[in-house]
């Protein structure tokens, strides 16, 4: 067991609600979020402030999400060894230094530089975020918990684009990354007056060759999938793709033979987090894929301007928000492994309709559909973010949270390339230069077949799975058969 120590910041403080600790964690992964969705919508912009091609600047993107396979994998480690609210404050404080910089930045590489260092923080505050959560929480408040982080992946696609359109329209692509300072800076008092520190066991010496692979392998991974989907890339993401598995094999080798890897795979073992894990990336795939084969659909299948493109995507946003409230009283009433099963199917189906869309739909369908569908999917998320810490012990928390939020990152990445590449397969089949509406229909099945195929993870969930978390109680008939 971890040897933990317990430093309050402020002694005799009564501990703060769950809520609060919730919320100043998802403040922070929205400013994240948010800082990523105005800057795609800039990029133009800033393309002709640096003199370069609009394409040349998907790298301001790129580097970013570099950081984050490097040092998403460390981060539990540092959590561990330094506290989780030294680390998660420090996360937010070099996340608003790599803001100022890259408002600053007078030529693209300094910008990527500067990127490189926002992604350091932005790879701290992901799984160390959720580790304070973890922490913080009593186990029957977890769901509630864990349903205030969807916020930032809800509201950041809602806010980010009109907000960037309105910076780069009326004041100067730089606000868009200033405008984090302020947020920065209350987010790192809150952290200091409401979150508590906690050390974990950090004895053993540092994974400093499996932090190189680790992070090489799935720089490469990220950076082939990002790539996938951009025109004339093909052969360099095939290239990128083959080195993070090769390295990749050359990690899981060096983890075996590690007291303390710094991506810890008997994690798989637990059997909650190793299901949650492999059912939540096959349907982490198809949710991936979603943004970025929905805008495509309406502007080039159905015509439809950007702007009305993502007036309709905005209601894969407002079908997320929807949910929040209702579940914990579903998982209270039906357990986890049902809710798993019944919802996985229902939502996939859901988002398998997208290859039936044409765009003599009437719009209100269409709209419906994704609401619908988005509703299901993140009740899934909440369920497999919450099931997969279920059988955790403390001393293991931070090395699981790295864990599972790298693999959560990889494979929304990896979603992003399988949509690409059956949209492109198809084409290919079809002699299409552009993709036609059977192509999309095509890509949305791949994807809604791969997302379903998690219902047999689903299946292997113990009746009983996340009893204390959820307040079900399974039959006892059920406790028998369960495994």
């Amino acid at each position: 067991m971890s040897d933990q120590t317990f430093q309050s910041p402020l002694i005799g403080r009564a501990a703060p609600s769950f809520r609060i600790v919730a919320l100043i964690v998802a403040s922070a992964m929205l400013m994240e979020n948010i800082d990523a969705t105005v800057l795609a919508t800039a990029l133009p912009t800033m393309a002709r402030d640096f003199g370069v091609d609009a394409p040349a600047m998907s790298i301001a993107l790129t580097s970013y999400l570099l950081s984050l396979a490097i040092f998403i994998p460390a981060s539990g480690k540092i959590a561990d060894r330094f506290g989780s609210r030294t680390v998660f404050r420090s996360a937010i404080f070099i996340f608003v230094i790599g803001s100022i910089l890259c408002a600053i930045a007078p030529t693209l590489l300094l910008l990527v530089l500067a990127r490189l260092l926002q992604g350091i923080g932005g790879a701290m505050m992901m799984p160390v975020g959720r580790l304070v959560l973890m922490r913080s929480v009593e186990r029957k408040d977890l769901v509630s918990a864990m349903s205030w982080l969807l916020i930032p992946a809800l509201i950041g696609p809602i806010v980010g684009p009109p907000l960037g359109g309105f910076i780069v329209t009326y004041l100067d692509w730089r606000w868009i990354f200033y405008i984090n300072v302020p947020i920065g800076i209350i987010g790192m008092i809150f952290v200091s007056i409401y979150i508590d520190e906690i050390k974990a066991d950090a004895s053993g010496s540092f994974d400093f060759v499996g932090f190189i692979l680790s992070g090489i392998s799935l720089g490469s991974l990220l950076f082939g999938f990002e790539l996938s989907s951009h025109a004339g890339q093909g052969a360099f993401s095939i290239f990128l793709i083959a080195i993070g598995l090769l390295l990749g094999i050359a990690y899981l080798k060096h983890a075996r033979n590690h007291p303390s890897p710094i991506l810890d795979f008997s994690l798989m073992r637990v059997p909650s987090f190793g299901g949650s894990v492999i059912a939540g990336s096959l349907t982490r795939i198809t949710q991936g894929a979603q943004p970025f084969l929905l805008p495509l659909l309406f502007q080039i299948g159905f015509g439809l301007s950007a702007a009305t493109a993502g007036q309709i995507v905005i209601s894969t946003a407002l079908g997320s928000l929807f949910m929040k409230p209702i579940a914990k009283a579903v998982f209270r009433r039906i357990g986890f492994r049902t809710s798993l099963i019944v919802n996985g199917v229902i939502g996939t189906i859901g988002y398998g309709l997208c290859a039936a869309f044409r765009p003599d739909w009437p719009m209100p369908v269409i709209f419906l559909i994704l609401v619908l569908s988005a509703f299901f999917m993140s009740f899934q998320f909440i369920a497999y973010n919450t099931i997969a810490y279920d059988e955790i012990s403390q001393d293991r928390m931070s090395t699981a949270t790295s864990f599972y939020t790298t693999f959560q990152q990889l494979m929304l990445s990896l979603g992003i390339c399988v949509g690409a590449l059956a949209l492109h397969g198809s084409m290919s089949l079809n002699g299409n230069d552009e993709p036609a509406l059977g192509d999309f229909s095509i890509a949305f099945a791949v994807v809604t077949l791969i997302s379903i195929t998690a219902t047999v993870w689903n299946l292997r969930f113990a009746p009983n799975a996340g009893e204390e978390i959820s307040g079900y109680k399974a039959r006892s008939t059920e406790h028998a058969g369960g495994g």
